[in-house]
């Protein structure tokens, strides 16, 4: 387990394995990746990030993730995997999400990508351009970088 604060100044703690919370995660967060690089989306307030979301009611996390990704980006996924999980503990609301990578083709323009503007493919090293102005809080932190060691160890990378 590994807790910073976050953008917010809110504690934030991050697990590679399930179950480490007493929290039934309620939010999804999914590293995408597509053959010509990293698939993101631009929310219209917070900036570049990757895809994710609120599960709706009757929803497996892992259906929340393929909808997420298709709402946001028009993306289909191939494959999906489980990385980790993260507690926000928002004062007035915390809140837990589950990270996962997934692999994604057939991106499909949409007219509609629900709060964001669409899909955005990012070529150059993530780790590295993550931190520019462009890019949404949620990029910047110890999130990412969590994520990123257990993808590499996992051969994804």
């Amino acid at each position: 387990m590994h807790t910073f604060t976050d953008q917010n100044g809110y504690t934030v703690q991050i697990s590679l394995e399930k179950g480490a919370f007493q929290e039934t995660p309620s939010h999804v967060f999914i590293i995408c990746r597509c053959e010509e690089g990293w698939l993101l989306t631009k929310h219209r307030k917070r900036g570049l990030e990757f895809p994710g979301g609120k599960m709706e009611e009757d929803e497996t996390l892992e259906e929340a993730a393929r909808r997420e990704i298709w709402e946001e980006t028009g993306a289909a996924v191939s494959d999906l995997h489980f990385i980790g999980e993260y507690c926000v503990h928002d004062p007035d609301q915390p809140f837990l999400k589950t990270v996962f990578f997934a692999r994604v083709t057939d991106i499909e323009k949409k007219v509609d990508y629900f709060e964001t503007d669409g899909p955005y493919i990012e070529k150059n090293n993530i780790l590295h351009v993550r931190f520019q102005d462009s890019y949404s809080f949620l990029m910047k932190d110890d999130v990412i970088a969590c994520s990123f060691e257990k993808l590499k160890r996992s051969g994804f990378l």
